[in-house]
């Protein structure tokens, strides 16, 4: 029976659908994490009779035709591009994207990697890099004799000096932007990757061509909503058993027509 297989199909969208509102869920405290959703679309339909098709007895044309559905496939898990809330840190290192973009950094192998977890660090050698040791493109160093920092919206990070009431001007920091961030790859730690769906990083100052603007001392808290996660993940238990409910009663079907003598 058609059943069997469709509800089945119906149980593993589910499977995934639940997957998905885990991973947000597990992200709750993730910093600059956009929560996730599973995406489907109904399968092929078997054409029993085609709509608008003329009907062999009458010669009347079937105004709807019988199209039977053959289940649900998963045709993404996509990104919602939202903005977290900004929770303040006093960090001088940490920075908050407000708005669009990525901080660009670059991978041990070389390759370009963006991020909007803004809880930057130093190295020995005075280096802003990421938690996990990523260099911040484009490259600042921070002299050992510096006493504070400042980080404007503009991205602009100078340094205080004893004795100098004037502060030097380290660097400037850029934003990235993509035509479609929602094709990145997502590649853990926090990061993503430039892919074709992407399209190419377009790279400018913060507040500039409709970037976002940076936000010293704040870090921007994970877009997940813990509500809306867990009412979704009864919807989606309840629909695992519905569809399970469906094989148990195909099933019985079957085990009725067996029966018949």
């Amino acid at each position: 029976m058609r059943a069997l297989k469709i509800a089945a199909a119906g149980m593993t969208a589910q499977q995934m659908r639940v997957e998905v509102i885990s991973n947000n869920l597990a992200n709750m405290s993730t910093t600059g994490y956009n929560a996730r959703r599973a995406e489907f679309a109904d399968l092929h339909y078997q054409q029993m009779a085609r709509p608008g098709t003329i009907n062999a007895a009458t010669g009347a044309v079937l105004p709807t035709g019988i199209q039977l559905g053959l289940g649900v496939r998963p045709t993404s898990v996509s990104m919602l591009i939202e903005q977290g809330t900004l929770a303040a840190t006093g960090g001088e290192l940490d920075v908050a994207i407000e708005g669009l973009g990525y901080l660009e950094v670059t991978l041990p192998d070389g390759t370009p990697a963006y991020t909007r977890d803004g809880a930057l660090k130093l190295t020995g050698e005075g280096q802003i890099v990421t938690a996990d040791g990523h260099p911040v493109v484009p490259d600042i160093t921070v002299p050992e004799d510096s006493r504070s920092l400042s980080i404007n919206a503009q991205g602009e990070v100078w340094a205080y000096f004893l004795g100098q009431v004037q502060p030097a001007l380290l660097g400037q920091l850029s934003l990235a932007n993509f035509t479609n961030p929602k094709g990145l790859e997502a590649i853990g730690s926090n990061l993503f990757l430039e892919t074709n769906a992407s399209g190419p990083a377009t790279v400018s100052i913060p507040g500039d061509d409709g970037l976002g603007t940076l936000r010293q001392g704040y870090l921007e808290e994970s877009s997940v909503d813990p509500v809306k996660e867990v009412t979704d993940l009864i919807a989606a238990q309840r629909g695992y058993e519905l569809n399970s409910k469906v094989i148990t009663a195909s099933d019985q079907m079957l085990s009725s027509m067996v029966q018949i003598r």
